[in-house]
């Protein structure tokens, strides 16, 4: 019997690389790890879950359970009821924590940001009502005395000057009511020089040694705050600008000579802000002090997300995943987000 050759049936890649000059001869495809989705899965760098997560909050005194943040579609200023709703939502989704920051009536703002120290004011009652009923989830607070002031800076001023010292002496105190309150983390975020020091000493001076510190290490004067400002309630208060504490976007050394002095004074995890404008900031930062490290998708980077969704010209969705991956690329251990409940209810539904 006479035998037959089999010839091997080109493949259609070789068919077609033919047709257009024939095959590359490549050893090395990179493009064949991305050729299906469970291959994409089994090779990503970088993942996000539901534990990367922070979500902000935005509390108001009132009897209304929501009203809407008119700068930032999509996220309300709640009352405490709501607020502990949202928590409990929160923890349902597996959100490990939140960071609520409170609307101050105008009637309560002064020039030192007193009612910081109040027992009894919003963010106390708040973080108590939040413990109360969801003690599983962390309370991130934090200490600045911005939505207190009636200047709207993040410390007590002497003419158009921040003073330093004087402003951590006030902060210090804000920490410890927080503190008593409930709060598990304290976040100073005014970036006057020692506060993290000064706050660490108090904590455990007053048997709080076990309250963390998550210092926004480094904070830039950025243009992204503006629908934040407009969240709390300071936008149309604030005299100035913050330039003379707040960091030099054009600075990155400086953020580690920041970073380097909030871990000596006893930071615990550290935090860039604003997030995605910063994330080689991040990246320095994780890569040269293997720490916590935190960033912030602040509320100026969320609003150009969703109006650029709502205009058609974005995928909403799809931005939002990304813009988080690409915090997670960058070395970010998690992201306080407004996204986050959106986000873990995509990732609980598989993405």
């Amino acid at each position: 019997m006479e035998s037959r050759v089999v010839r091997p049936f080109p493949a259609p890649q070789a068919r077609q690389d033919e047709a257009f000059g024939g095959s590359l001869g490549l050893t090395r495809r990179l493009r064949r790890n991305r050729k299906a989705d469970w291959s994409r899965r089994l090779v990503r760098e970088s993942v996000l879950t539901t534990d990367d997560l922070i979500w902000p909050l935005f509390l108001m005194d009132s009897s209304q359970a929501r009203t809407p943040v008119a700068w930032m579609p999509g996220v309300d200023r709640l009352n405490i009821d709501e607020a502990v709703r949202q928590s409990a939502h929160a923890a349902a989704l597996g959100i490990p924590a939140i960071a609520p920051f409170p609307f101050v009536e105008k009637s309560l703002r002064d020039p030192t940001g007193s009612e910081a120290l109040n027992a009894r004011n919003l963010m106390c009652r708040a973080v108590r009502a939040i413990k109360a009923e969801v003690p599983q989830i962390g309370i991130i607070c934090d200490a600045a005395l911005d939505p207190y002031t009636s200047h709207g800076h993040d410390g007590v001023m002497d003419g158009e000057t921040v003073l330093n010292d004087a402003s951590v002496h006030i902060l210090t105190q804000q920490a410890l009511a927080l503190a008593d309150a409930g709060a598990d983390v304290i976040a100073p975020s005014d970036m006057m020089d020692g506060r993290v020091g000064a706050i660490r000493a108090a904590l455990d001076a007053n048997g709080f040694e076990m309250t963390q510190i998550m210092a926004y290490a480094a904070k830039y004067a950025s243009a992204f705050y503006g629908p934040f400002r407009d969240a709390i309630g300071t936008n149309a208060t604030l005299i100035g600008d913050k330039r003379t504490y707040q960091m030099d976007p054009a600075n990155s050394d400086e953020a580690i000579a920041e970073v380097a002095l909030d871990l000596d004074e006893g930071a615990d995890m550290v935090m860039i802000k604003p997030g995605l404008p910063y994330l080689d900031i991040v990246a320095r930062v994780k890569d040269q002090f293997r720490v916590p490290t935190f960033a912030y998708q602040v509320s100026g980077e969320y609003a150009m997300i969703v109006a650029a969704a709502q205009n058609g010209w974005l995928d909403g969705d799809k931005a939002m995943m990304e813009s988080l991956m690409a915090f997670k690329r960058a070395g970010a251990d998690g992201v306080l987000t407004y996204f986050a409940p959106k986000v873990a209810e995509r990732l609980k539904a598989g993405g």
